[in-house]
């Protein structure tokens, strides 16, 4: 199952023009926004904390290994035009083929919900460290301009629409489902003789992850078609979902 490393903005001199709080305090409210659609989609995370910096959190993200590196934040224009520019922007290394497709899935799909489409643009960058360091691919997201009011408006009263629109977008980008969240609760394995295979897709042919013995008690995260997102000790997957009791 893929792993994310989740990066909000650490930035708190960052206010919003509207006076609600800083960049750092928005996006991370928009990754506690996303955490359940990441659970309920089977995307495992780690994500940085409030008192670091983007470069530590390069470097704690390179320490270990990911499937790809998000960055969180909001834009503000040169003093000079202090509230007057709107929009979005995913900014990839620019030789990274796997960094810009995801940057054209999150465009595409955060044209639906941005307010002004035609501002939701995909950058090639080498100056930004969350996606010239990361070991991984990457995609730093620009979630409008926190000077401007209608862009700060906009993210301080859509964070679910905003954090299911960028999990779908991950979904798509791994090739795995959008699976809706659900209460999540406990579950036992119930087969008659052997054990429940863990995949890593909804699909009998997909990779086997681990044997759940008869009677192991699951977490249940999601449903969809007849598989569950099962979370089993350290494991994250698919389990047929007429084993589960």
């Amino acid at each position: 199952m893929p792993i994310l490393y989740l990066s909000p903005s650490t930035q708190e001199g960052n206010a919003y023009v509207t006076g609600s709080g800083s960049e750092e305090y928005w996006m991370n409210q928009l990754a506690d926004a996303m955490e359940p659609y990441l659970l309920s989609c089977g995307i495992q995370y780690r994500r940085n904390t409030p008192d670091m910096t983007a470069a530590s959190s390069i470097r704690q993200a390179n320490q270990g290994w990911y499937d790809f590196y998000l960055a969180l934040h909001s834009n503000a224009a040169a003093p000079s035009n202090y509230g007057n520019v709107r929009g979005i922007i995913a900014f990839y290394y620019p030789t990274s083929t796997q960094g810009e497709r995801a940057a054209t899935i999150f465009a595409n799909n955060l044209k639906v919900i941005y307010p002004l489409p035609n501002n939701v643009t995909i950058q090639p960058t080498t100056r930004l460290g969350e996606v010239r360091d990361p070991k991984f691919p990457s995609v730093l997201l620009e979630l409008g301009y926190h000077d401007n009011p209608s862009d700060a408006a906009w993210v301080e009263g859509n964070l679910d629409p905003i954090a299911q629109n960028l999990v779908l977008s991950l979904t798509e980008y791994f090739d795995i489902p959008f699976i809706w969240p659900i209460e999540p609760y406990d579950a036992t394995v119930t087969v008659g003789t052997g054990t429940l295979n863990l995949r890593s897709r909804p699909s009998q042919e997909a990779t086997v992850l681990a044997n759940l013995p008869n009677g192991a008690v699951v977490r249940v995260y999601g449903n969809w078609e007849g598989w569950s997102v099962v979370h089993y000790e350290n494991y994250v997957g698919y389990a047929a979902s007429r084993y589960l009791q």
